[in-house]
């Protein structure tokens, strides 16, 4: 038997979760020196992955909002193994976006699962050139695009042009706007997702990159160990002077300084960031330090070049969210499905158990959705982890009736498992 003694407040609700295969259920006792906590020694046949940033960062939808043309806005499902989290999203934000001057592409659902390594490390071989398209997710599933447009000078990939200055035009008010597939994103701060005028605090995790590194918002702490109060991170991209290109159009007002990429060059130690645009330092996400990207932009809140990411990624970068098909990833491991309530359930397939009606009164009613898997098992507990009923064989696809005559009424939890899924349901029973 494992016991835990953890501090305890007044008010928290009793929640479950996993260790080491094992469910634990919470009693949060209103007196904080009654600190037990109560163990279900179920033993699920999985190991259970521990949570971090990465998996708990993102804008859940959980209420089933609609963005643009009604389409499900933010993350529909976050899912995490010991090695990656799985991010689903249609590529539309919760906020207004649109209209897009003299851009005629529209938004469209995505479908989106990236793939976001748990275990980012530095790259020590050749850099990974960050490529046009999606090069990373902002926290709401909206793609992160690269400061490129795809276009350069008469086509000859020597002069490429500046996104922000030869599409700025065709960004809404949040500075994102459609490509041609219908992919909505951000070659910029997306000033919309979130507060970019508060100076005061460090900036929260807006993202991550391709290699699992997170991107944050345009405040960090003013030295990398974390003191120095909180500044505006700055590039350590400089724009270029004179009024030449070599190979290319002379600067002019057609042509300004700062509209083609390599207008402008990196001076090591000129500003916070590297080349990558980032660097390493302690933020309220890891303490202890950790590689982080951060946008860029000027005291007027203006887009500084460049932008999000540099030319190349500071990790290593695995193959599924770029290329062709690339962010249509198939999870092809044992993953848990992340839930901001603390119950998580470890899965292959997607499982769904129904209970009704709930509250309930002298009888509940389940249903388990189609899955690969049969022969389940229902066992309720009460708050102090008694465990009151089991019910065994249940099936997928057919209706359940469990009476409970003889229960008080309170508050208890309905455990539905087999050697391959697990969920939990909380049931009011009044």
């Amino acid at each position: 038997m494992l016991h835990l003694s953890i501090p305890v407040s007044h008010g928290i609700s009793p929640e479950v979760f996993y260790l080491h295969g094992k469910i634990i259920l919470l009693d949060f006792n209103p007196n904080p020196m009654k600190k037990i906590l109560f163990l279900i020694p179920l033993f699920i046949g999985a190991s259970v992955y521990a949570q971090g940033p990465e998996v708990t960062s993102w804008k859940l939808n959980t209420n089933g909002a609609t963005g643009y043309a009604n389409i499900p806005s933010n993350i529909q499902q976050v899912q995490y193994s010991v090695n990656n989290v799985y991010i689903s999203a249609t590529c539309i934000p919760d906020y207004s976006i649109g209209p897009w001057n003299m851009n005629p592409n529209v938004p469209s659902n995505q479908n989106f699962v990236y793939k976001i390594t748990r275990n980012p490390v530095q790259n020590t071989g050749t850099p990974v050139v960050v490529g046009l398209g999606h090069i990373g997710v902002w926290s709401n599933g909206v793609s992160i695009f690269n400061a490129k447009d795809a276009m350069s000078y008469n086509g000859q990939g020597i002069w490429n042009q500046n996104a922000y200055f030869f599409e700025g035009a065709s960004f809404d008010n949040c500075l994102g706007h459609p490509a041609p597939n219908g992919e909505y994103h951000h070659h910029v701060n997306p000033t919309c997702l979130y507060n970019d005028t508060d100076s005061l605090v460090h900036a929260p995790i807006i993202g991550y990159a391709f290699d699992g590194f997170p991107v944050y918002g345009a405040y960090g702490f003013a030295n990398p160990n974390g003191t120095g109060g909180i500044r505006r991170m700055r590039t350590s991209f400089a724009l270029n002077t004179g009024s030449t290109r070599n190979n290319g159009p002379a600067v002019s007002a057609t042509y300004p300084l700062g509209c083609y990429i390599e207008d402008h060059t990196f001076i090591q130690g000129s500003g916070d960031l590297d080349e990558h645009n980032g660097r390493f330092c302690v933020t309220p996400d890891y303490p202890a330090g950790i590689y982080a990207y951060f946008v860029t932009i000027d005291s007027l809140l203006d887009p500084v070049f460049p932008y999000t990411l540099g030319a190349t990624y500071y990790g290593t970068v695995q193959a599924g969210n770029t290329g062709p098909n690339g962010g249509h990833n198939t999870i092809s491991e044992p993953v848990i499905t992340y839930s901001p309530s603390g119950i998580s359930s470890l899965e292959n397939d997607l499982f769904i158990v129904d209970v009704f009606p709930n509250p309930a009164n002298h009888f509940i009613t389940i249903h388990i959705n189609p899955v690969v898997s049969n022969n389940f098992t229902a066992v309720l507990y009460d708050m102090h982890g008694k465990e009151l009923m089991r019910t065994e064989n249940l099936q997928p696809s057919v209706f359940y009736k469990l009476e409970l005559p003889y229960l008080l009424p309170g508050i208890y939890f309905l455990i539905i498992l087999n050697d391959t899924h697990l969920e939990v349901k909380k049931i009011q029973v009044r």
